[in-house]
């Protein structure tokens, strides 16, 4: 054990080293093995066994149990069977931040990387770079009607430029979302000498976990966040009693204001104070961790030293300035969650995590058919999908990854304002990440939260996505003042935000920062809430505010232009243009124009939303209700070229990038309706049109736009194309953990994909526009399955059974009454609760219908 423990604890400075004890911890060994306590912590099921006498009277049930205890420990890796859909799981430690298992409770996120010393990498939603910042650029208004005049007459790319110098904000970013740091736990294994290994993530119940052989010893790690408790909280053990010996520290590499450890009696702490950023009044945080162990622990003044163990139980929190005004405040709150967490004790916070999350995630199964390419690890089903795409499984997996990551980035907060999930869902372990890992209004926070709807998560996961639009609207009413003097109560949000609610303009692009159309995307979202919860409480008090707010400023910043009040400058999110030979300067690329496709389309979806909400909340009468319903009926109309595409821009101008990664043009066919094919086909032919011009000229590039394919082919009832482009997806763009990357396992991580591919999935099955629709799109190579707990608008539950690719049974449960329409695949005849279906039907809160194809 002396030789064992010296490899890798080096003499402490500060501490006596006895002649006997050549690790230089100052401790001895135990001279005694506490057998109860040890079989509390190994055998869940004796967990009751609280004294010595209860352990004398176990002891002839348990002694057999007992004697193959390590051999059990030592051979449960190999025998283990995980689940093919519900855990994803490796037989090697992560080597980059993207094969690393990521938990989180909605405001702490950690990733396990697995490695023989144990390294965490720690993030806390609110860890951003600095302080909100006024930087509205004062040129702006003196600049907004020239450059109309100059797009007007032809000359784009003076128009470009000029919005570029006197319109963008300063400075031209807003704050970052940063790192924390890292939880280092050495337990002096050499890789070399580590056998049996396999690490997994449950996707059911939240849970991660190691387990490994080192020199004869089984050793297991477990991972568990905590939403209800507030921390998270990991257990180390080995099968070998008090031979557990441990190294934690917290570690941080810039701003580090102090990082210190210490030992008192209920157990050792790490405490580690710093700042996010070098800059003026930077975000101030504290990060604790409490070791908890049967071990002997000592201290070096950097890291708890835990000797001699069965388990060692660590606890960690983190709080920042962001939520409290003083230092004392924040470490009160942290002092208060994990001395808690301490007094409850690993299992306990375990089963308040699980019983927390199993709630929500089991909400929903879906079934896809299996395969034997399931039994293999995540990692190498994911390599071998790319050549032998015959794992149905996989996607099942994916899809519950992405409502798993949903669960763990994005939680509701009853004392504080919560953030919702941006750009890297919560996990991070850059101090500056791509793109600032901020909230990305032109797609990305939009599609996070696409699948909170339809998969009954949306209670629990999306009021983060309100409270930061709260934080939003007035410093959006005070940029739509300075910017373009609208002072109207009308707020303004431009391409990007961050957690204080920043609505200038971001970056210095001509293709993407001069868009002022966030809050009508963000508008969009806010009503599906609705139209899914059929919750009025939030409709009046949270959702309506907020689009009273947008349609105000649309109705000060509209202009007329060709008969039609229109968006200028502005542009269709990151895509180029050529200038035709008739404006200025021709055979440039351009971005900056008037009333490009998508602006027109997403002020149809708002205005029509505030027509909805008047109608709902008796208000038809009040001017916000009448002025939307002017502007409304004099939108420009979407165009339609003469090769039968919608075009996206105003004129038909020739794309600079045919095969553009968005799909800004059809935001009508999804997620909006208006190009919806039971709405208008006219216009779902021409969207379909576009779709598939742009997938032939190498669109769906990044993950987050392949998975927008698979929406927008759903939305027009091509399942076999969804599958298409799932399988695609599979092929090219999930990380080993996972993740969703930007173009490919070895690029960036950016999480929107992942819930991209859940809605994908989900709008194969359900859809609900005008009605409840089941089966749509279900694809010819998945001819039978089931899902249930899926949620139409209206708030009816669906549960959807389906064999030889046609129906076979559903049932739909309606949560709040209400009238139903029913739809089955492509208009085939059925019977609800046995009478054949002619027409919509009032249902009874609570009622449950039965859905059935017509015998034939």
């Amino acid at each position: 054990m002396t030789n064992y423990f010296k490899c890798f604890i080096t003499p402490i400075p500060g501490v006596s080293q006895p002649d006997n004890d050549p690790s230089g911890v100052g401790i001895d060994h135990p001279h005694e093995w506490d057998l109860s306590a040890l079989l509390i912590e190994i055998l869940p099921s004796t967990h009751s066994i609280r004294s010595s006498w209860e352990l004398r009277r176990a002891m002839p049930l348990l002694t057999p149990l007992l004697l193959l205890l390590p051999f059990l420990f030592l051979i449960s890796p190999a025998l283990t069977t995980f689940s093919s859909t519900t855990v994803s799981w490796y037989t090697t430690p992560a080597n980059n931040f993207t094969t690393t298992l990521p938990l989180g409770n909605g405001r702490l996120g950690i990733s396990v990387w697995g490695t023989a010393t144990e390294n965490i990498t720690l993030n806390e939603d609110s860890i951003w770079s600095g302080p909100f910042q006024q930087r509205t650029n004062p040129a702006s208004y003196g600049a907004l009607w020239p450059v109309r005049f100059l797009l007007a007459n032809g000359s784009i790319s003076e128009a470009g430029d000029l919005t570029l110098d006197d319109m963008v904000g300063i400075p031209d970013e807003p704050q970052s979302y940063s790192a924390l740091g890292a939880l280092k736990v050495g337990l002096g294994h050499a890789e070399d000498g580590i056998g049996g290994y396999m690490r997994w993530l449950d996707l059911e119940t939240g849970v991660s976990g190691v387990e490994y052989t080192y020199r004869g010893v089984g050793y297991k790690r477990e991972y568990v966040a905590s939403y209800p408790d507030g921390v998270v909280a990991m257990r180390f053990s080995s099968n070998s009693s008090r031979g557990l010996d441990v190294v934690a520290s917290l570690e941080r590499d810039l701003w580090v204001v102090e990082n210190t450890a210490s030992v008192v009696e209920d157990g050792g702490r790490l405490l580690l104070r710093a700042n996010a950023s070098a800059g003026a009044d930077p975000i101030q945080f504290t990060a604790g961790v409490r070791v908890v162990s049967d071990g002997h622990l000592a201290t070096n003044g950097s890291a708890v030293l835990v000797r001699g163990a069965s388990t060692v139980d660590l606890f960690f929190d983190t709080e920042t300035s962001y939520r409290y005004a003083t230092q004392q405040q924040w470490e009160a709150e942290l002092n208060t969650k994990l001395d808690a967490a301490v007094t409850a004790g690993y299992p306990t916070i375990k089963s308040n995590a699980i019983a927390d999350y199993s709630s929500l995630f089991n909400r929903v199964s879906l079934d896809l058919g299996s395969s034997s390419a399931g039994t293999l690890p995540t990692d190498v089903r994911l390599v071998n999908y790319r050549t032998s795409p015959n794992d149905p499984e996989l996607a099942t997996l994916m899809f519950n990854f992405g409502r798993y990551s949903l669960i763990t980035s994005s939680r509701a907060s009853s004392s504080s304002s919560a953030l919702p999930a941006n750009l890297q869902g919560l996990w991070n372990e850059d101090y500056d990440p791509a793109w600032g890992g901020r909230f990305t209004i032109d797609i990305n926070l939009e599609m996070n939260y696409w699948p909170a709807e339809v998969t009954n998560l949306a209670d629990d996961t999306f009021p983060p996505f309100i409270d930061l639009l709260d934080r939003v609207q007035p410093h959006g009413v005070s940029v739509a003042e300075e910017m373009y003097h609208c002072t109207n109560g009308g707020y303004v949000l431009h391409h990007n935000t961050d957690l204080w609610g920043d609505a200038a303009p971001v970056d210095n692009g001509s293709t993407w920062t001069m868009w002022p159309m966030g809050g009508a995307w963000l508008s969009a979202n806010l009503m599906e809430h609705y139209r899914f919860t059929q919750d009025r409480t939030v409709l009046r008090t949270r959702i309506w505010p907020l689009l009273q707010s947008a349609a105000r400023f649309y109705t000060c910043y509209l202009f007329p232009f060709n008969g039609h009040y229109s968006t200028g400058p502005s542009l269709s999110p990151e895509a180029a243009f050529i200038v035709p030979a008739d404006m200025t300067t021709a055979g440039t690329e351009a971005g900056i124009d008037i009333a490009p496709t998508m602006d027109s389309s997403l002020l149809h979806e708002l205005f029509q939303s505030v027509l909805t909400t008047c109608a709902i909340l008796s208000l038809n009468t009040s001017t916000d209700c009448t002025t939307a319903a002017h502007y409304l009926a004099h939108l420009p109309p979407p165009q339609i070229g003469p090769a039968g595409r919608i075009l996206e821009w105003r004129l038909n101008y020739e794309e600079a990038d045919p095969g553009h990664r968005h799909m800004s043009p059809i935001f009508g066919l999804f997620p909006g309706s208006q190009f919806a094919p039971l709405v208008n086909s006219t216009l779902a032919t021409a969207a379909k049109a576009f779709l598939d011009w742009r997938i032939a000229h190498g669109s769906g590039s990044t993950g987050w736009s392949r998975t927008w394919t698979m929406n927008l082919y759903a939305r027009l009832f091509d399942g076999d194309q969804v599958w298409n482009h799932t399988q695609i997806y599979l092929q090219r763009f999930p990380s080993p953990n996972l993740w969703n990357t930007d173009s490919g396992p070895a690029t960036v991580f950016q999480i929107d994909g992942n819930f991209g591919f859940v809605s994908g999935i989900a709008e194969m099955l359900l859809q609900s526009y005008s009605v409840v629709h089941l089966l749509p799109a279900v694809p010819g190579a998945v001819p039978r399955g089931a899902v249930r707990g899926l949620v139409a608008r209206g708030n009816f539950v669906v549960d959807v059974q389906w064999e030889g690719g046609v129906l076979g049974q559903a049932s739909i449960t309606a949560r709040s009454g209400g009238w139903l329409e029913v739809r089955v695949q492509d208009g085939r005849e059925f019977v609800v609760d046995g009478e054949r279906y002619t027409g919509g039907f009032e249902t009874e809160v609570g009622g449950v219908y039965t859905v059935a194809l017509v015998d034939s």
